[in-house]
């Protein structure tokens, strides 16, 4: 299950034009499961109002107005006591002082006092207002108390100026709050180390020797390592997907470099997660300059590419840390006999088969169906679900292997 389902997220939203991100924030926290309750300043509703947020939560939106009404003296202790997490964004230069000097002026101010869920601060303001001393102290003050601060963006502000103040984006928000979210979880304070991707082997200086692996399960599993607090190094090819917010990103391209970057990460990890599709073979011998049609059909001879998980087979009993090894057989015939092989000749702990013939799933496609072994001779058919779906429910089999 996502780490947002079923959290209860209240949402402060204050005056500043990067109001309208908001709602969209709100409408995508929904969709993801999560119950969101915003609470709009005076200042808030210049720009966005009660009802957008009502439409895009299917639940209440309240504003100034309701803290003088019959639940007045129980609302904000209500909201502030019933949530996981209290964000607000856009946070103005304004309610920033407020909250670091403890004024109560409003609904939002006062639940914040009374509220005993984490705080994420997401501060938006124009032109020089953010880098200001005082600005600047509130936040460190706020900080010590230890509330989480989201940087601002730079880029062009509202006021025609350039410079740091913007609002992030929906998906670093989200993806921000998930992390928070997820801190006590499974594998809270665990190292995950993830691969993804395909490598990609230099045929000359502009083609290379690749495989059709997006990186999209990959990806999956590091989000989903997140969203149960572990501290997580992505180490991918290169790839048009965004890592997820929150990870330690490592790009390399060739098996070699992928190799070196697995070893040397394990050093402290105690998870390794083989997702990446790495080539078998390699051209011995790149061209130095492009190869051109005119020269005629080239003759490629190809070698062997680096065993990866069989070097870190070799050397589990250096990695002090390192508890389980995860591999991935991506198979197109004798699936099941194939997968136990790889499990046995690696030393692997667990390992993931998946039809790479199937159209809905492996490579490219949203979706996955995976048979899962383990060492001591389980096995597990996952039906067919999405990525996301197939990283949560793997990351839950790992945990209970630590455990």
């Amino acid at each position: 299950m996502s780490v947002l389902s079923n959290k209860r997220i209240l949402l402060g939203v204050t005056g500043s034009i990067a109001a309208y991100k908001a709602a969209d924030l709100a409408s995508k926290l929904t969709q993801a499961g999560a119950q969101v309750d915003a609470i709009l300043t005076d200042a808030a509703q210049k720009f966005v109002t009660p009802l957008t947020f009502q439409s895009v939560t299917g639940r209440r939106a309240y504003a100034d107005s309701d803290l003088w009404g019959d639940e007045a003296h129980v609302l904000h202790v209500g909201l502030g006591h019933t949530a996981d997490l209290l964000v607000i964004a856009p946070c103005t230069a304004n309610t920033l002082a407020k909250l670091a000097h403890g004024q109560a002026d409003s609904l939002l101010t006062v639940t914040a006092l009374a509220s005993t869920c984490p705080l994420l601060i997401a501060p938006a303001m124009d032109g020089g207002m953010y880098n200001h001393a005082a600005t600047q102290e509130n936040l460190d003050t706020l900080k010590k108390r230890g509330a989480y601060i989201l940087e601002p963006s730079e880029g062009h502000l509202a006021s025609g100026l350039s410079g740091k103040g913007r609002l992030p984006e929906t998906p670093e928000l989200i993806g921000r709050i998930r992390v928070i979210l997820g801190r006590d979880g499974w594998l809270a304070n665990r190292k995950v180390i993830v691969t993804a991707g395909g490598t990609q082997e230099p045929l000359d200086p502009v083609r290379v020797l690749t495989n059709k692996s997006s990186g999209k399960q990959g990806y999956a599993l590091a989000q989903a390592a997140l969203d149960a607090g572990a501290q997580v190094t992505l180490i991918t090819t290169p790839t048009s997907l965004t890592p997820p917010v929150g990870a330690e990103v490592v790009h390399v391209q060739t098996a070699k470099q992928m190799l070196d970057a697995v070893l040397s990460q394990s050093s402290d990890a105690e998870v390794l997660i083989m997702a990446a599709a790495v080539a078998d073979f390699r051209p011995k011998n790149a061209a130095q300059d492009k190869m051109k049609k005119e020269s005629g059909v080239p003759q490629v001879e190809l070698e062997g590419t680096e065993d990866i998980l069989k070097a870190v087979a070799g050397r589990r009993s250096e990695m002090k840390r390192l508890k389980v090894v995860v591999g991935f057989a991506a198979e197109s015939r004798d699936l099941l006999e194939n997968a136990a092989n790889k499990l046995e000749s690696k030393r692997l702990d667990l390992i993931a088969a998946n039809d790479i013939s199937a159209s809905d799933a492996g490579f490219s496609v949203e979706t996955n169906r995976v048979t899962l072994l383990f060492a001591d001779g389980r096995k597990e058919a996952l039906p067919l679900m999405s990525k996301m779906d197939t990283a949560e429910t793997m990351i839950e089999r790992i945990a209970g292997l630590l455990e």
